[in-house]
């Protein structure tokens, strides 16, 4: 068995909640523009020359910023045909986003307590509140492979190419773990 220190606290790695030994799980490193699928610490497949939001990725994301949320989140709903080619939607905000946004005055108390209800309620957040929403991994559908290639484009989400993502697909499940660093 291993143990695993998160922050103060030691965990063994077969009793984190909600993920299992085995969990397959996505890691998007937006520094070295790479998506990964993972087991465990083992790299299964990579995907170089991602594109992000056109201003980079933050902790801090607003709706507008076009930048990409950092943090861990889920895919939360998958549209196979969508302008994009697929499009697989992460649950950003989540309640650590909101909690996050609330503590720096980012967001008001009221819009905090109505992703929390909703987060509580349906599982997910508002996708029209000041921190936005509709953010996933997508492809670039009929867009410019060229620009895909030279620029990040994206208003906050993550792209690959539509090849990328024919090669993705298989491994996308609801609720599956997605990083992004």
């Amino acid at each position: 068995m291993r143990w695993i220190f998160v922050g103060l606290f030691l965990f063994s790695a077969f009793s984190l909640p909600g993920h299992t030994a085995q969990e397959i799980w996505i890691l998007i490193d937006t520094s070295r523009q790479k998506l990964s699928v993972m087991r465990e610490n083992e790299m299964l497949l990579v995907f170089d020359d991602i594109a992000i939001g056109r201003y980079g990725a933050s902790r801090s994301r607003m709706k507008g910023s076009n930048q990409t949320p950092l943090g861990s989140f889920q895919i939360s709903w998958i549209k196979r045909h969508n302008r994009y080619y697929r499009f697989y939607g992460i649950n950003f905000p989540n309640q650590e986003m909101a909690d996050l946004a609330l503590a720096e005055g980012r967001i008001s108390r009221q819009v905090w307590e109505s992703i929390t209800s909703a987060i509580e309620s349906t599982g997910m957040a508002p996708q029209d509140t000041s921190l936005g929403g509709y953010i996933g991994i997508h492809g670039v559908g009929k867009g410019d492979q060229a620009v895909h290639s030279r620029f990040n484009w994206t208003n906050g989400c993550v792209a690959i190419t539509n090849t990328q993502i024919d090669r993705l697909d298989p491994w996308i499940k609801l609720g599956m773990r997605v990083v992004i660093q």
